[in-house]
């Protein structure tokens, strides 16, 4: 749950700052990348500091060496977190990011039927939930990018035939 309220707040107070004082900060794509940033900035540390046995513990037994994907999901959630601060990589990050929760949440579910969370089935439907709106933030900011370049790309092709067809 503190993943989603650091996402809130997080978010709400760019947005804040962005209508009252720093303009660049408005946008809510801009805002949601901070929100996002400081969500996996939390969720990359607690890998290293303060939950690592627990996740380590909440790794499918199917998968191999917990410990090191423990790490590796870590430095990936932090090096998203990097990419999202710079309006450059930002989509490519979200991306990546929303990539690593769709491969992650067999683990939230494994966590949750085997009783390794607070309650069985009863955690699966919230963390269920949760995570879908993780993906939709995180698709949020990467999908209009592309969405963009796929436009834009489009319409230069367009001029490009028309340019050949005046000029035939």
């Amino acid at each position: 749950m503190e993943p989603l309220i650091v996402l809130v707040v997080v978010t709400l107070a760019v947005r804040a700052a962005g209508m009252a004082r720093f303009s660049r900060l408005r946008p809510w794509r801009i805002a949601l990348r901070g929100g996002l940033a400081a969500m996996f900035f939390m969720t990359g540390v607690v890998h290293f500091v303060g939950m690592r046995a627990e996740m380590i513990e909440l790794v499918p037994p199917a998968l191999p060496a917990p410990e090191l994907l423990v790490t590796v999901t870590g430095v990936l959630e932090l090096l998203g977190t990097l990419g999202l601060l710079w309006s450059r990589t930002a989509p490519w990050a979200a991306g990546g990011l929303a990539l690593m929760l769709v491969a992650m949440f067999p683990a939230n579910v494994y966590a949750a039927v085997s009783g390794l969370t607070s309650g069985p089935m009863e955690a699966l439907l919230p963390r269920t939930l949760i995570q879908i709106v993780f993906l939709a933030a995180t698709l949020a900011v990467a999908v209009p990018h592309f969405r963009d370049r796929r436009r834009i790309g489009r319409d230069a092709g367009r001029r490009s035939s028309e340019e050949v067809i005046v000029n035939s």
